[in-house]
């Protein structure tokens, strides 16, 4: 009996009751990488969608399973706005390889560090490696490399990590295996002056300990003297800086990121607000933190005090982002201890209630500029489709992560952006720009009139939803090698299915209404994905051959498709 095959039983039972209860539509394979990149990332708090964009194994992964980028620790899309990051942001990129084997092999890493030479060599086109690497990879891989040039003036920190992950045990690695992944590190550090690389292994004992890290929404804060309260609650307190880092800090030394769920802004970086924080912390003038700072606000549903330590139940930081996140880096870098002079001003509002929570956070951040559209997700209509999906054995992911974390099934959370991309696609017939705008498409006032509005139902919502679920399953599971087309097209065969069920080119939202999910058969989006292909092939040769990726983000192709899109065929009839 080997030493790990107890580590190995266990963690196939763990591995078997989860995908069970949330994602019993995926295979065996496909399951173990989504797990694997929840446990290596866990400190980054990603949505299921997050991790289903990063996966890229399949045919032609170049032994990659899954390749994310995080700049300031936020993970990067496509659309991502680069223009916001300041001087010296960090980027960190996690290429990961899971492998359901009992052990680990030289010839993985091989693969991987062949890889690398050719992706990370910058002088490559990468469109020559499209016959080697499935579309997916090349994506990312571009993707990273663009945002890295275009930051390259502003001094980036680059971390490029490689972990290997499988049932294996660490502690028997062999010496071959080590050999490789030193090769492998001098290879990346080869092709990026001044990177940290960083190789690691992930057996079944570490995945084990990384699934039973849970995350504890019940902490305890320390505070000043007599705290302020009307009642049982509110509670006005001075807390030190360096107990609020404590109560921010998991214990292995990382910044609770999922107790900032409920904030609608992403840390800002190095903007001119932030510096001015990062300054008074720096500052030697003898003024108190506390004078020169706002504070935060914390939402929870329980409080209890005892002495000088309040515990509060399903902590969620409201606002205070900034501020927060700057206190944090600050004492990565100091001696917390040495800090017991300074302080900060902390409101603690306690309400189980969905709707007072929703105008507290609104209330709290309209203290300073932001984008309007990031505060929409307490407006009522979001709400209301939350509510009317849970009728339906449904969730939707108002509150980043809320479902996930409770065990939902991956095939039924929902989340706003992926919301507002089927309805792009199906409602508006504008699969174009559901495809080019992944994480950004309502942050416009406009998009996002046209697609949440009072006037479409929350049936319809519920429908575009169920309509998208099917497609990714599809692709997923019937399409062999279909890897582009999950990337790129699902959004056009989504609205050309539709328009072919329905039978007219012009629908309404009424029209809709008429369908269900079920209608889109296997023979329906099979014939669609035909003519997705045959027109596509058509139109990229008429514009100089076009990238698969720019097609599908081209408005002309969306308005070629449907012009010549054949109906005589269409399902309508057989109905």
């Amino acid at each position: 009996m080997r030493l790990n095959d107890n580590d190995i039983i266990v963690l196939d039972s763990i591995l078997k009751e989860k995908k069970k209860q949330t994602a019993d539509s995926l295979s065996d394979s496909d399951f173990f990488e989504i797990f694997t990149f929840e446990q290596l990332l866990k400190n980054y708090d990603l949505t299921y969608e997050d991790l289903f964009s990063g996966k890229v194994g399949g045919v032609n992964d170049g032994g990659i399973d899954g390749f994310f980028t995080f700049i300031d620790k936020e993970l990067l899309n496509e659309d991502t706005d680069i223009g916001v990051i300041g001087r010296n942001p960090i980027i960190e990129v996690f290429l990961t390889q899971a492998k359901r084997s009992p052990s680990f092999s030289e010839s993985a890493v091989d693969r991987v560090n062949t890889t690398v030479a050719d992706i990370f060599n910058l002088s490559n086109t990468l469109t020559d490696f499209k016959s080697i690497y499935n579309e997916s990879l090349i994506n990312k891989a571009n993707t990273f490399r663009k945002t890295y040039l275009d930051l390259a003036a502003r001094h980036p920190e680059l971390k490029i990590y490689y972990v290997y992950a499988s049932k294996g045990d660490t502690l028997t690695i062999n010496r071959g295996i080590e050999n490789r992944a030193k090769t492998l590190e001098e290879s990346i550090k080869r092709y990026f002056h001044g990177v940290t690389a960083e190789i690691k292994f992930f057996g079944a004992r570490e995945l084990l300990d990384a699934s039973r890290l849970e995350k504890s929404y019940t902490l305890q804060l320390r505070f000043l003297e007599n705290y302020i309260s009307k009642g049982d609650n509110n509670y006005v307190i001075l807390s030190s800086l360096k107990d609020l880092f404590k109560f921010v800090t998991d214990e292995n030394g990382n910044l609770r990121r999922y107790i900032f769920e409920s904030n609608v802004r992403d840390y800002q970086g190095n903007v001119e607000v932030n510096k001015d924080i990062r300054y008074t912390l720096e500052s030697d003038d003898k003024l108190d933190f506390w004078w020169l700072n706002n504070g935060i606000t914390i939402l929870a549903s329980k409080a209890s005090v005892a002495g000088k330590t309040i515990t509060l139940d399903d902590v969620q930081v409201v606002n205070g982002l900034q501020t927060t996140t700057i206190i944090y880096n600050y004492f990565k870098e100091k001696d917390v201890e040495e800090d017991n002079e300074r302080s900060i001003l902390i409101r603690i509002i306690v309400t189980e209630d969905a709707e007072a929570r929703d105008r507290i956070i609104k209330a709290t951040n309209f203290q300073t500029a932001i984008p309007i559209a990031s505060l929409k997700a307490t407006d009522r209509i979001h709400r209301n489709i939350e509510d009317y999906f849970l009728q339906n054995g449904w969730f939707y992911d108002r509150r980043k992560n809320y479902y996930k974390n409770i065990g939902k099934p991956v095939d039924r959370i929902i989340s706003i952006p992926y919301l507002a991309q089927a309805v792009m696609a199906i409602i508006l017939r504008e699969a174009d720009n559901a495809r080019a705008r992944p994480s950004s498409l309502i942050k416009s006032e406009s998009n996002y009139a046209r697609v949440f509005s009072e006037s479409i139902s929350p049936d319809i919502y519920l429908f575009c939803a169920k309509v998208m679920k099917r497609i990714d399953n599809y692709l997923r599971d019937e399409i062999s090698g279909a890897t582009h087309f999950r990337t790129n097209f699902k959004f056009h065969l989504a609205m050309l299915s539709t328009i072919k069920l329905l039978g007219k080119k012009d629908y309404r939202v009424a029209d809709l209404t008429s369908i269900s999910e079920e209608n889109f058969s296997d023979k329906l989006l099979l014939e669609s994905l035909d003519d997705i292909s045959t027109l596509g092939g058509v139109f990229s040769g008429e514009h100089g051959s076009y990238s698969i990726e720019r097609v599908a983000k081209s408005k002309e192709f969306v308005e070629y498709l449907i012009d010549n899109m054949d109906l005589s065929s269409s399902e309508v009839t057989e109905r």
